[in-house]
């Protein structure tokens, strides 16, 4: 079995009974009352197209099927109505259009503005000259590095200093 066959089985939509895979379709069209809806699908009552909508199956096979309906039939008519509207009246229109074809294409994210990419570059080629900068003076006899060593003149805890006096109340009545 391939696994094109095999994904198909594992598909919600697939795997529902053809009346109930009728339903996802009409619902998917939309504009159709249960009354029309019932006699389609072979029920007498069309309160059981209510209740089928309500049961576990029916939404996953609605986003499946939507899923797929979208892409294959939807997709490559609204990528040719985004490539018409470049030939748009509209300047708007045709920077519309643009915009989202590079965006489909993964040529420009989604908050992305030329002055914003922009600043992004210069923002990288400093921190990039910041970084090369620091590699030198590190490898170099590190002049310009400031060196601060601080060092601890006060006995430990441990040690038995006379000198040093002090209240031996532990300070809660101060």
């Amino acid at each position: 079995m391939s696994k094109k066959q095999d994904g198909a089985r594992n598909d919600p939509f697939s795997s529902l009974t053809k009346a109930q895979q009728t339903l996802v379709i009409l619902d998917f069209e939309g504009g159709h009352s249960n009354k029309e809806i019932a006699p389609k699908l072979g029920l007498k009552n069309e309160t059981t197209v209510s209740h089928w909508r309500k049961r576990s199956w029916y939404e996953p096979a609605f986003n499946a099927y939507a899923s797929k309906t979208v892409r294959g039939k939807y997709k490559s008519l609204a990528l040719r109505t985004l490539i018409d509207l470049l030939d748009a009246r509209s300047e708007m229109v045709k920077l519309q259009a643009a915009t989202s074809i590079l965006k489909l294409s993964g040529m420009l994210s989604d908050n992305s503005t030329p002055e914003l990419d922009k600043a992004k570059v210069r923002k990288a080629n400093a921190e990039a000259d910041i970084a090369e900068q620091k590699a030198k003076l590190l490898k170099n006899d590190k002049t310009g590095i400031t060196k601060i060593v601080f060092t601890d003149d006060m006995k430990s805890d441990k040690e038995d200093d006379t000198d040093q006096k002090g209240d031996e109340s532990d300070g809660a009545n101060n």
